[in-house]
């Protein structure tokens, strides 16, 4: 009797044990290494990170913050980030690049761009015709879409771009000489109207698109998150997770300007939490993933192809491109 009665006690025992250890490998999380860029898109990812750093996210996620897209592009190539938050055509750039090894998980940043000015004659696209807009870098999501949209409008050449070397630049123009026209990205915008109290904005791009696109369902896509798919394969669960994270993340920022505010001070995207409180709400901070995430962003680069097929890398991407959990 007693023998029987060990052998029962040493088989709950073992079996203890194993399950002991099953708990502890689920509880085990994965190490993601995360790439952003100083701006809307990183505004998103705050709560997340405040949580990481406090050890409360499902993963242990490390976060790289740039300032261009150029910097983050070599550490995904090389395998150093597993996920990135980057400009949309920059996705299908990297895409082709890699032959296909990235996909896009989700759209995280709308249209962020506005027209600003102490001009007030400036309420339509029609009404820039004859004028002078300063903006930031030829060949880039700002140039694409005004381009476009003046092309549509049929203003290609009556409106004069120049270009200047960065958003903060262009803010400074417009602080000195409020009525000349300058296209900003947010949050560059709300820290210009800042600056001198003469300017406002007086047109919003992604307004202008939506109304141009009607009944399409192409939208003004600045920002999405790509996974390298290496990572995606072996770690298919920790990823979901993100994305679950991310989305509450997103809606946190949305939801909560003043805590959010607080930690993109902290983070130094924005100098002053009341700037960056302000400029929140116009960041079109947003989560679309699977099938409304892949509609939205396949005609946003179709558009961006037709213009110049090298925006988006030469050519339009596969199927593949587009992860639908």
């Amino acid at each position: 009797m007693k023998k029987r009665l060990k052998v029962i006690l040493l088989m709950m025992t073992a079996l203890l044990l194993l399950l002991n250890g099953c708990q502890k490998a689920n509880d085990v999380s994965t190490d993601i290494r995360v790439g952003s860029l100083k701006g809307p898109t990183s505004i998103g990812l705050m709560r997340l990170m405040e949580q990481a750093s406090n050890k409360e996210a499902e993963n242990n996620y490390t976060f790289t913050m740039e300032t261009t897209a150029d910097a983050l592009l070599p550490l995904i190539i090389k395998g150093e980030l597993d996920i990135a938050l980057v400009p949309a055509n920059i996705a299908s750039i990297l895409y082709q690049k890699t032959e296909g090894k990235i996909s896009v998980i989700d759209i995280n940043t709308l249209g962020v761009l506005y027209m600003v000015s102490g001009d007030s004659s400036i309420n339509s696209l029609d009404s820039l015709k004859g004028k002078t807009v300063y903006l930031t870098g030829k060949g880039t999501t700002p140039d694409y879409v005004i381009q476009y949209l003046l092309a549509q409008a049929g203003l290609t050449d009556e409106v004069t771009l120049e270009y200047k070397s960065e958003a903060t630049e262009v803010a400074a123009l417009l602080s000195k000489e409020p009525e000349n026209i300058g296209l900003l990205p947010q949050p560059f915008v709300t820290a210009a109207l800042a600056q001198n109290d003469k300017l406002s904005i007086v047109l919003d791009l992604n307004k202008e698109w939506n109304e141009l696109q009607g009944e399409e369902c192409s939208s003004l896509v600045t920002g999405v998150t790509i996974v390298r798919n290496e990572f995606l394969e072996e770690h298919k669960e920790a990823v979901l997770k993100f994305m679950e994270e991310h989305e509450t993340s997103a809606n946190y920022a949305n939801e909560h300007t003043t805590e959010t505010a607080k930690l993109v001070e902290e983070a130094g995207i924005i100098e002053k939490a009341a700037i960056a409180e302000t400029a929140i709400p116009y960041c079109n901070i947003t989560y679309l993933d699977g099938t409304e995430a892949k509609t939205a962003l396949e005609g946003y680069l179709q558009i961006l192809f037709d213009q110049n097929p090298e925006s988006v890398g030469g050519e339009l991407p596969k199927e593949d491109f587009y992860y639908i959990p």
